[in-house]
């Protein structure tokens, strides 16, 4: 049997982790043979809700799992994983300003890319969910001078799979059966939905669209969507955001399709003029637990717009941190590696012996 893979997952006890950590115990994120370690972090106030979830977790009987470890600290929470799903952020409250918003994650973030930093695996891959979750992962990113850039990505694949459903739906065909859907940018109502590389079985999309219906509804309702939905329901969304993440953090493992590209915010290399060192959404290719910058696509003036106008809310954002910022990590954010630092996983100490309050579902099967 494999060793097992140490999780961190952030905002644990919160409604997208309801949906993600039974799917990553399930095998659906690092497959059906990979056993697992949860290490699940949240506030000291809702660490009983936590619980609660272990005890699900548990009375599911995941074959997978092997070990749930609860945690009211990031530096506990953090130690030795291989993986982390930033889920857990300040949400935006009652005349908050975006601004604000930006200002009370930055604190969080900025602690998050420390402790990573001294506490994971080497070669922790990154994923943060919270929002504002581009700006969030350049903070982290920056805190953590001893990790790589290139270890740190923000989720647009919410994103990317309502781009691929809501144009699926207008072909009368499956999501599986849209290729080559771009999201450019800001995880925010300024990202930039592109449909001119995307095919549908095999077949180029633009040709069969109006662009008065892309410009006009496609994109705004793409942009809008987490609205529409909050709208709806009364709540923003949760198994579609868990869905992205699931997706995310697979394609960056195992890597992406042959005839297929991805949407990942990652920092900028400076490809297609966008600023370097802000996080931004890219078409992306996967390989080997690593990640590229799709190069040599066309871009119309058009586009070029859409892109400068989500790139300059970017800048504007890291503008507003950047006293979090710690001067001497800049330059491995403008002079980026084209790969991480060796794609193995190390592994810490064991759990085997651990009788410690936060090992609330231990294993003693030979690994």
């Amino acid at each position: 049997m494999k060793r097992p893979f140490r999780i961190a997952v952030t905002g644990a006890a919160g409604s997208i982790s309801n949906s993600l950590l039974f799917r990553l115990a399930a095998g659906e994120v690092f497959g059906p043979d990979q056993p697992l370690i949860l290490q699940l972090i949240e506030r000291p106030e809702a660490m009983e809700a936590l619980r609660g979830m272990a005890m699900e977790l548990e009375d599911c009987a995941f074959p997978l799992l092997h070990n749930v470890r609860l945690h009211d600290n990031i530096q506990d929470g953090f130690s030795n994983v291989h993986f982390a799903f930033l889920v857990g952020a300040k949400p935006r409250g009652p005349g908050m300003e975006r601004a604000d918003l930006l200002s009370a994650n930055a604190e969080i973030f900025s602690a998050q890319g420390r402790a990573l930093n001294d506490y994971a695996n080497p070669d922790v891959k990154v994923l943060v969910v919270g929002n504002p979750a581009n700006t969030n992962a350049l903070i982290a990113s920056r805190n953590a001078p001893d990790l790589s850039p290139s270890q740190f990505t923000a989720m647009s694949r919410l994103d990317h799979n309502r781009a691929k459903g809501m144009i699926a739906n207008r072909f009368g065909c499956n999501a599986s059966d849209i290729r080559k859907v771009a999201i450019w940018g800001n995880h925010s109502a300024t990202q930039y939905p592109d449909l001119h590389h995307a095919t549908a079985m095999g077949e180029p999309v633009w040709p069969e669209l109006d662009p008065k219906w892309v410009d006009e509804e496609y994109i705004p309702r793409v942009q809008k969507r987490g609205a529409e939905i909050i709208a709806a329901r009364g709540q923003s969304s949760a198994a579609s955001a868990a869905q992205g993440a699931i997706d995310h953090m697979r394609d960056w493992y195992f890597g992406t399709p042959d005839d297929d590209f991805v949407s990942m915010c990652v920092v900028s290399d400076g490809s297609y003029g966008v600023t370097k060192g802000i996080v931004f959404s890219f078409p992306v290719r996967c390989r080997y637990g690593r990640h590229e910058i799709v190069q040599g696509l066309p871009i119309d003036e058009a586009a070029r717009k859409r892109i400068e106008t989500t790139e300059k809310e970017l800048i504007d954002e890291k503008a507003g941190v950047e006293h979090l910022l710690p001067a001497e990590t800049e330059a491995a954010h403008l002079n980026l590696r084209t790969t991480l630092r060796s794609g193995a996983s190390r592994y810490g100490e064991e759990d085997t012996l651990d009788d410690s309050e936060a090992s609330v579902l231990r294993t003693d099967r030979v690994l």
